[in-house]
């Protein structure tokens, strides 16, 4: 009786089946529709682009050839795998790629959490709303766009840094011919590109902190870095650790896009990385060979997976936030 009066107190029954009284499966979707439908495109695709993909996985243990497609192609079991463990080019792709991900990782992962304490203390508004549209603006700069004003930029006979190095007597330099110089130029330019975008979670989870405990370490006399230090940083320490899980997720996906616009033969034994080289033997080459070059991605799938849950398992036993 309870129950039924308190039902009637927050609105309409829930629809039940005529016949068993239960509610039906139905009825929830037909209340909730709304959100059903704005959650059905991003679900599609999934499905489309995530999934279904999946099935044609199952060539990295096959000789795939086109003419037989993949249900009738030889399964040859790992061989194609092996054949990329024993290969010369396995140790110096796994060498670029885990550097020039790990310097990513270490270099950038810092700066938006810096930017979102800055400008959350920031008192202008009107400097505050400038310095966030200089930063997000580099973002939705697509990355051939990117490519090109780096090389512009570092151009030995005509860029601007060159030109600012002559001021000072100092010989042009060119940037992208020397091998030492590509892991720098990809990892700084992504820095200046993405640091103002990533800032905005940061700046999100500081929001939802308490402002009664600024206002309590105001009146005991703290400063703005001890806030800092002592309220902020722990408040989004969360938001941080899941952030790093998910970025450690991503360790051999270094941006194929940006690494194949700025290699060239000059600096090739530093720039070729897993995804570059898949492309190159998969699709750019004349063999076309699409089961060895799906051997490696599934490979790199698999590191990446691993990597995930092994960052995931330490987050949970240091206490820390995890994804699940």
């Amino acid at each position: 009786m309870r129950l039924e009066a308190l039902n009637r107190t927050a609105g309409a029954p829930p629809e039940r089946s005529a016949t068993t009284g239960r509610r039906t499966p139905f009825s929830s979707i037909r209340k909730g529709w709304r959100l059903y439908a704005l959650i059905a495109l991003p679900l599609v695709y999934l499905i489309v682009f995530k999934y279904v993909p999946m099935y044609g996985a199952q060539i990295a243990f096959k000789n795939y050839i086109v003419t037989k497609g993949i249900v009738g192609s030889e399964w040859v079991g790992f061989k194609h795998f092996i054949r990329f463990f024993h290969s010369y080019e396995f140790w110096r792709l796994m060498g670029n790629t885990i550097v020039l991900s790990l310097y990513s990782l270490v270099a950038g992962f810092p700066f938006p959490i810096i930017l979102a304490l800055c400008l959350n203390y920031v008192g202008s508004g009107l400097f505050k709303k400038s310095v966030q549209m200089i930063t997000y603006a580099p973002h939705f700069i697509s990355v051939v766009v990117m490519v090109g004003i780096i090389l512009e930029m570092l151009d030995p006979r005509g860029g601007i840094v060159n030109a600012v190095l002559a001021l000072f007597g100092a010989n042009p330099i060119n940037f992208m011919g020397e091998p030492g110089y590509f892991k720098s130029i990809y990892v700084w330019s992504g820095i200046w590109q993405n640091v103002g975008f990533g800032c905005i979670i940061y700046l999100a989870a500081l929001s939802s902190i308490d402002p009664s405990l600024h206002e309590a370490a105001v009146v005991d006399g703290a400063s703005k870095l001890q806030r800092m230090r002592h309220i902020d940083i722990p408040g989004i320490m969360p938001i941080a650790v899941i952030m790093l899980i998910m970025n450690t997720g991503h360790m051999l996906d270094v941006g194929f896009e940006k690494v194949l616009l700025m290699q060239n033969p000059l600096n090739l034994r530093t720039s070729e990385v897993i995804d570059t080289y898949v492309y190159k033997v998969g699709l750019a080459s004349q063999a076309m060979n699409y089961s060895y070059s799906s051997a490696i991605g599934l490979f790199k799938s698999v590191v990446n997976l691993v990597l995930l849950v092994l960052v995931n398992k330490i987050a949970q036993k240091t206490k820390q936030a995890s994804l699940w």
